[in-house]
């Protein structure tokens, strides 16, 4: 599970702290770089100048998600346009041939749970060695 959004900004700006004093003897304060746009705008723009090719990768990702969320790494579902007013059906063709060309769902069967029985000792010796003897090489 991945960090949110504003997490993953924050994580870029503190990134960011010790390539901007090394290349430009900048002290980026990341609590005056979140609650200050202008700083901020200052602080990505001199990033971006940047002879280093990660402190430049960060300001660029730190610029598209500053302020919040955006859409643009968010992956996007496919449009499927609404039927039209008329009631007429308004799919692409794709999505038709798509569904004709997937086989249809069969109703699943309710099994009977099987009745669960303890292994013996043998069972379980064997199952513990059999991770050793199948992970050699």
């Amino acid at each position: 599970m991945g960090l949110p959004p504003e997490g993953a900004v924050l994580n870029f700006v503190v990134r960011m702290v010790v390539p901007m004093r090394r290349e430009f003897g900048r002290s980026l304060d990341v609590q005056r770089f979140l609650h200050e746009p202008e700083y901020a705008a200052a602080v990505l723009e001199q990033a971006l100048a940047s002879r280093d090719q990660r402190l430049r990768d960060y300001a660029e990702y730190v610029k598209r998600h500053m302020g919040g969320a955006r859409e643009v790494d968010a992956p996007r579902a496919p449009h499927r346009p609404a039927a039209s007013p008329a009631g007429g059906d308004t799919v692409p063709a794709a999505f038709d041939a798509a569904a004709e060309a997937a086989p249809p769902l069969a109703p699943t069967e309710p099994t009977e749970p099987t009745e669960a029985t303890e292994p013996t000792e043998a069972e379980l010796r064997a199952r513990m060695l059999k991770k050793y003897t199948d992970g050699l090489r």
